[in-house]
């Protein structure tokens, strides 16, 4: 459980493309339609499409209501956490009922998989901003970088992304994540803008790798090439990976402290889940904090087996 108490809300944090951000986890850890090689959190453990209430609709809004009542207020309340967030069955409602107790804008970062679905579509109109994701523009490329559950197919993702554009009055920011070697080529990021163009974004999110990753083949595209890449792609696109990360102590635990962190990891090496129930931080705050302590030299990640482990620089 994080501070005050909370399953549910975490942050607010930092975020890259929202500022300071009020967290939503709407559905439990790594709880997603996608087994994406770049996750930062490591390999699903749950891989399906079906809806369900995964938490309670009422505690979500309750710890909400209380964060805000706490103070201090995010520029964003945004419904993303540690797996899909449109998995959840009452999405709809919970934006409804943030509506009612703030003004404070609501994003949805999801990857798009369940758009195509007109319920979720929906569920979804309320929301100020929906920030999809498109990293492929084939469907063999799509199932080597996502490894989506079997029922969605790219075509299928595609068109949702599409026809929920044309239906819907919000913003609409699009992230596009490429790879080196795979999607960070020249002639796939064109296959990438041909759908852009269909799509429509009000804005394009160009990134690649900056934590690491559910797999290790899983490689970031240099910075000057991400610059060249994004000249492909059409209309508004904003080059994340250029923006520098977390900014340090933006949105962090004022609870939690750096050498807390490093006093777990220099008794052995975690995860960022095990950080994450370790100290009893969301597994996004304990993500953006090690990613701190790895850019200032005072952690290094490992990698044992299938997954990533940090430890103190001085461990043997």
């Amino acid at each position: 459980m994080t501070a005050m108490g909370m399953r549910h809300v975490y942050g607010p944090v930092f975020s890259r493309r929202l500022g300071r951000s009020l967290g939503l986890d709407l559905v439990p850890f790594k709880t997603c339609t996608y087994d994406c090689i770049y996750c930062q959190l490591g390999r699903t453990t749950n891989l399906t499409s079906h809806r369900e209430e995964y938490v309670p609709l009422d505690e979500v809004l309750a710890e909400t209501e209380r964060k805000l009542t706490a103070g201090p207020a995010p520029e964003f309340i945004s419904l993303a956490g540690s797996g899909e967030p449109t998995l959840h069955s009452r999405i709809g409602e919970l934006i409804a009922g943030i509506k009612r107790m703030s003004r404070i804008p609501v994003a949805v970062i999801t990857n798009g998989s369940l758009l195509w679905q007109h319920e979720v579509q929906e569920e979804l109109m309320a929301a100020d901003v929906v920030m999809p994701s498109l990293d492929a523009g084939d469907a063999n490329l799509f199932r080597l970088v996502n490894r989506p559950v079997k029922e969605i197919e790219f075509e299928r993702m595609v068109e949702g992304l599409a026809g929920f554009r044309r239906r819907y009055a919000g913003k609409v920011w699009l992230e596009v994540m490429v790879l080196a070697g795979m999607t960070g080529l020249p002639r796939e990021v064109e296959k990438i803008a041909e759908l852009v163009r269909v799509i429509g974004p009000d804005r394009v999110h160009f990134n690649t790798v900056s934590r690491p990753p559910a797999e290790e083949f899983a490689e970031a595209v240099s910075a000057a090439r991400m610059r060249s890449l994004a000249r492909l792609l059409p209309g508004e696109v904003e080059v994340v990976s250029e923006n520098g990360g977390v900014q340090t102590g933006a949105g962090e635990d004022p609870e939690v402290s750096d050498d807390e962190i490093l006093a777990l990891v220099s008794r052995r090496p975690c995860t960022v889940q095990g950080v994450a129930d370790g100290l009893r931080l969301h597994p996004h705050q304990a993500a953006k904090r090690l990613e701190r302590l790895t850019r200032d030299g005072r952690v290094r990640p490992v990698r044992r087996e299938l997954l990533t482990f940090y430890e103190s620089v001085g461990e043997k």
